[in-house]
């Protein structure tokens, strides 16, 4: 992989994290769509670790509501109101809102490496990705504000994260779909989204820092993985600036028809 390559790769990355498009299955199918050859190994180690820099947009952006939780959190659980008290509730239903796919994650990672080696599988599951969002668009009342969120929601969402793991299952489509379908509206179930990120975020770029370090050509590696991070990071915090705007006036269908479009023109060229 060379920087420019990483370069373009980290702002794909960081233009899709946050828009329900999938990320992963952009990053898997733009280098096959331009035809660079890629490692598989190389570009999964690299796939996790700009997802991970895109954790600095999210910190940026929320870094109050990350503060505040974190802060009223801790306070409850050192004074034995964690139960008692709703704000500190809705640190603990981040938390187990990320158990599901993280213990499926865990399971399963060879799986996963696996399918993230043949494109075909991250183009079909964008097909997946807009059925996903035009059914939250269809089955979601949108009443719902996120300070009236309970354990059963957080663990419904939950479970709609572990088909992020998949490749061109969008991981933020699949956990707005998810909150919209126990009638969140969407700026809320956008909002739990990105929050509930942070802990799978940083245990996967933990892990892929680990799996980079053990690369046998890492020192010559660190400028390109570092370029695609930091494009990843930046253009990632304004895409979810744009979003959070924008889903206060229109609807998921946009994106949905985008995903149809793309999982479209990536199965023409596989099938000619």
């Amino acid at each position: 992989m060379t920087i420019i390559q990483s370069i373009i790769l980290g702002i794909v990355q960081g233009a899709t994290e946050f828009l329900p498009i999938s990320s992963s299955g952009h990053v898997v199918l733009v280098p096959h769509l331009l035809g660079w050859q890629i490692p598989e190994q190389d570009a999964f180690i690299f796939n996790i670790m700009v997802q991970a820099a895109t954790l600095i947009a999210v910190f940026s952006y929320f870094w109050q509501d990350v503060f505040n939780i974190i802060r009223v959190t801790w306070n409850a659980l050192t004074h034995n109101r964690l139960f008692s008290d709703p704000e500190a509730q809705l640190g603990l239903f981040l938390i187990l809102a990320t158990i599901p796919a993280g213990l499926v994650g865990i399971t399963l990672n060879s799986f996963f490496e696996q399918i993230f080696a043949n494109p075909i599988f991250a183009a079909i599951f964008l097909l997946v990705t807009a059925a996903l969002l035009i059914f939250a668009e269809q089955a979601g009342k949108r009443d719902r504000k996120l300070e009236d969120i309970h354990w059963k929601d957080a663990l419904w969402i939950g479970i709609f994260q572990i088909l992020a793991l998949l490749p061109g299952i969008s991981r933020s489509g699949a956990t707005i779909t998810g909150g919209m379908v126990r009638d969140f509206d969407r700026p809320a179930a956008a909002r739990f989204s990105f929050l509930i990120s942070i802990p799978l975020m940083m245990a996967a770029g933990v892990k892929a820092t680990y799996e980079f370090i053990a690369m046998p050509n890492t020192t010559a590696a660190v400028p390109v993985y570092l370029a695609g991070c930091i494009a990843a990071a930046i253009v990632g915090y304004f895409s979810m600036k744009w979003l959070m705007r924008f889903l206060n006036e229109r609807s998921l269908y946009w994106f949905a028809g985008y995903c149809l479009l793309f999982a479209t023109i990536n199965l023409i060229k596989f099938i000619l």
